[in-house]
């Protein structure tokens, strides 16, 4: 009863259906915590955390003991048989308690499933242990045994910064916003601060000798680029550095530039109360080339411009057809052009991500930028800076070029430790055999990145609400390829009339209570590779539609027709590559996919099945 009541005064707001389950569960665990006393000589030091919440989320945790020097994480369900969702809550609880508690780092965390209604241990399933409450204490010893010594300090597990979980690019930027810098997270530290030291350095150097220079920084999706982008633009440093103009110094003197209209757009909602409708740290590219490239040739007010997603930057051809002009140059080019006009010293930084051209024009890569910057009416200001793997692209450049190791963000960062997500992802969509793909399917759900299909469009959204009803914060949305003709008579709205309807702002930040209807939450609007490119959500619905199927064991691309006519495509299949690429890596904690009961796909569905995707 006193335990009943401490739980209540913590937590004011608890719903009777949430006191009910406390005095269901409370009673039998004391029961088990009892049982270990009478057996362990080291129990009395062990530790048991009702409702622990984790800082600054909104997830609790059930129990977490503390044993020995492990620790275990107990999920307790009020039912007989868990669901799918139940499994895949308790094991993210141990996933980010490993990847982002101090204490857990180097220690095991057992995650636990207790379906209070059931009797005796069940099953060990993708690494969470499912029990009833009556065998706990037997899992309890088995922990203890492993690891007795040192008993983990309770006081050290509740320590202040003792948590300290990665953000989301949506909270990163409403961090920024609110206090113009990030959270310290040791691991996205250890990850991004080289690179971000680095270009700390290069702005130093070109405000000191008043030159100009161009910093490539490459990485995988979900490496931490556009974080990298975002501090840059934010350096407080940069206001002391910059040259006044006209008697005041800019007030802004860095700008986040992207071609990626969705990103632009999600970043300016969150920064919306910084000034200028949040214009004044982000803007899209084209809108930025549009005003910097007029006839009376204007200067940016700013010295140091990120141009997100630099490998997609639009080709000559390209350019003239969008700006319907003749004489239009490439993206690159039209950019180092108004940048070589900044007084005095500029840097463009330039973030690549790999196999992610999607758009039309964007196939002609980085190339670009060297060609731009060896035209520069000022080319001997110019140095370009870049990692190993782009070099060969430079090796003969006239312009002088420094290679730096630490621009290449070489480790995941959005996937906590699934470190196989990309490998996995591409070894599919070159057709891998399925037998070879399974084991590294199977050890993605085992580090907590959850692989779930099904051919019901419902069963889908029922998990998704399930697996994050108890975590408000939490986002989770439809996803779809734009060229796919089948999926909207499945119930799937991904023609373009109701996808430009799409508010990305408050579908990436809002919550169900969103009285608009926007949020990804309500799983009723969808996004495309187009609305999901350099943007995150927790979990994603991808409905796999019929413009990429599997065809007598090779990746199939039926509906290149699909782009308008007259419009320049030079390799349509690996358009549609990427676009699942993009759409298969939105997640942090896993992806569900959707493949509609249509018998042209039931070998991508068998397919993705034997892959390691779990039935739901």
């Amino acid at each position: 009863m006193r335990v009943r009541e401490r739980l209540q005064q913590y937590i004011a707001d608890a719903s009777p259906e949430q006191m009910r389950a406390w005095a269901d569960a409370v009673p039998p665990l004391q029961q088990e915590v009892r049982e270990v006393l009478s057996h362990d000589r080291l129990a009395s030091r062990y530790s048991a955390i009702l409702e622990y919440e984790l800082p600054m989320e909104s997830r609790r945790p059930d129990v977490i003991l503390l044993v020995g020097a492990g620790v275990m994480v107990i999920e307790l369900k009020g039912k007989l048989e868990p669901s799918q969702a139940d499994l895949d809550q308790a094991s993210a609880y141990a996933r980010d308690l490993r990847c982002y508690h101090r204490e857990c780092a180097t220690r095991e965390v057992v995650p636990v499933l207790v379906p209070t209604r059931a009797r005796g241990y069940q099953d060990l399933r993708e690494g969470v242990h499912i029990t009833g409450p009556d065998a706990l204490d037997g899992l309890v010893a088995d922990l203890a045994r492993r690891h007795p010594q040192p008993v983990l300090d309770r006081s050290a597990f509740l320590a202040d910064h003792a948590y300290q979980p990665l953000p989301t690019l949506v909270a990163a930027a409403r961090e920024l916003m609110r206090s113009g810098q990030l959270r310290r997270i040791e691991r996205a530290h250890a990850a991004t601060a080289p690179t971000v030291e680095e270009i700390s350095r290069i702005v130093h150097v070109a405000a000191a000798t008043k030159s100009r220079h161009l910093i490539l920084v490459t990485g995988l999706p979900g490496a931490g680029k556009t974080l990298v982008g975002l501090q840059a633009v934010h350096a407080k440093y940069l206001d002391d550095l910059s040259v006044a103009r006209d008697g005041a110094k800019p007030s802004a003197p860095a700008v986040f530039l992207s071609g990626n209209a969705p990103l632009v757009e999600v970043l300016q909602y969150e920064f919306r109360d910084a000034g200028g409708d949040g214009k004044t740290f982000v803007r899209h590219v084209r809108d930025y080339v549009k005003r910097y490239s007029a006839k009376r040739n204007p200067v940016p007010p700013e010295h140091v411009l990120v141009f997100d997603e630099a490998q997609r930057a639009f080709d000559a051809e390209r350019t003239r057809q969008v700006q319907k002009s003749e004489h239009a140059e490439s993206e690159p080019t039209e950019f180092i052009r108004f940048a070589d006009r900044i007084p005095e010293w500029c840097v463009v930084i330039g973030l690549i991500g790999t196999g992610q051209e999607i758009h039309i024009g964007e196939e002609a890569g980085i190339g670009q930028w060297r060609e731009a910057v060896e035209k520069s009416e000022k080319a001997a200001e110019w140095t370009i800076h870049l990692p190993d793997s782009v070099t060969p692209t430079f090796a003969s450049s006239t312009v002088p070029i420094e290679t730096r190791s630490v621009l290449a963000l070489g480790q995941e960062l959005r996937f906590h430790l699934a470190e196989n997500v990309h490998r996995f992802v591409a070894s599919m969509l070159s057709a891998q055999p399925a037998e070879e793909l399974a084991p590294l399917g199977a050890a993605l759900s085992r580090d907590g990145f959850h692989l779930r299909i099904t051919r019901s469009l419902n069963s889908a959204k029922a998990y998704l609400r399930e697996r994050y009803e108890n975590n408000p914060d939490a986002r989770y949305g439809l996803i779809a390829s734009s060229k796919d003709k089948s999926l909207i008579d499945f119930g799937v709205p991904n023609d373009f009339q109701s996808t430009k309807r799409v508010r990305f702002g408050p579908w990436y930040a809002n919550g169900e209570n969103d009285y608009e209807g926007h949020s990804c939450r309500l799983l009723e609007e969808c996004v495309t590779e187009f609305g999901a490119q350099g943007l995150e959500l927790d979990a994603t619905l991808l409905a796999w539609g019929t413009d990429l199927r599997m065809a007598n064991g090779a990746w199939s691309n039926a509906d290149a027709r699909n782009y308008k006519h007259g419009t320049v495509v030079k390799d349509a299949f690996q358009l549609r590559i990427n676009a699942y690429r993009v759409l298969l890596t939105r997640g942090r904690d896993g992806c569900v996919i959707f493949v509609p009961k249509i018998s042209e796909m039931d070998e991508t569905f068998g397919y993705l099945r034997a892959s390691g995707f779990a039935l739901l």
